[in-house]
């Protein structure tokens, strides 16, 4: 399925079958030495949410602008990574940054500060926020009711892909990968492609340090037939994609 021409210059998906998001969180190690050293390598780019509390990402400050610089994207994470820990299996969840405490400012400063800190590191003003471990209210309301205007859009955590006519750029759904095989993976791209869908992956570990991790051997699987199939696929930033959906909303509005 070809995507539909609203003008001459914008196309869905750039004018591809389907588009892939390849998301990383938390600011690990990692990324840098397992994710974007392939990444760089075959050509593509990803979106790394980062937590402002992330050690490894203020330990190795100079590679991650530097990958900014090189078009990736260093999306919001929030400082402290809280979590609602009334939630079940939730007992991990400190008491100095348990979500379900927070008040609505809390949560919308504590965001508005890591954008603060992103944008010394890169630069940049647009980026993309992502819900820690998916959770999207503080005291029974969306909190993203006061941050939609600092963001192009919101990654959720809920496992499906996004249709053009449907998507929620609030709440972008993503697949999160927790021992995947590359082949698996690969069909899930396969499956979007087929239905002019957007998939976003999620993945945390990669090749270890993380206990939700994909293997080195499935990423590398995964990556390696995205940059072959380049010309039918579109991979990038979560930031690029969300533009691309605005863009075409807004020129589908004017015809």
């Amino acid at each position: 399925m070809i995507p539909e021409l609203f003008s001459q210059n914008v196309q869905l998906w750039k004018g591809k079958s389907c588009a892939v998001v390849l998301t990383y969180d938390d600011g690990l190690n990692v990324h840098l030495d397992n994710a974007i050293s392939l990444l760089d390598s075959l050509g593509l780019k990803g979106t790394f949410y980062i937590p402002g509390n992330s050690q490894p990402f203020a330990n190795r400050l100079a590679e991650w602008r530097a990958a900014a610089k090189n078009g990736h994207e260093l999306g919001n994470h929030t400082l402290f990574h809280p979590c609602n820990g009334n939630l079940p299996g939730r007992d991990w969840v400190s008491s100095d940054h348990d979500l379900a405490d927070y008040t609505l400012n809390q949560i919308v400063d504590e965001v508005l500060v890591c954008n603060t800190f992103l944008k010394a590191v890169d630069g940049k003003s647009e980026r993309t926020f992502a819900y820690t471990c998916g959770d999207t209210q503080v005291a029974g309301k969306d909190f993203y009711n006061g941050l939609e205007n600092q963001f192009v859009a919101a990654r959720g955590v809920t496992g499906a892909n996004n249709y053009f006519q449907t998507v929620d750029l609030r709440n972008i759904n993503s697949y999160m990968i927790n021992g995947q095989s590359g082949s698996e993976m690969i069909k899930m791209v396969e499956d979007a492609a087929k239905s002019n869908a957007l998939i976003v992956f999620l993945f945390h570990g990669v090749g270890g340090e993380h206990s939700l991790d994909v293997s080195l051997q499935a990423q590398r699987e995964l990556l390696t037939y995205l940059a072959m199939k380049k010309n039918e696929v579109w991979t990038t930033t979560l930031v690029e994609v969300a533009g691309n959906i605005k863009a075409v909303r807004n020129t589908k509005k004017r015809n």
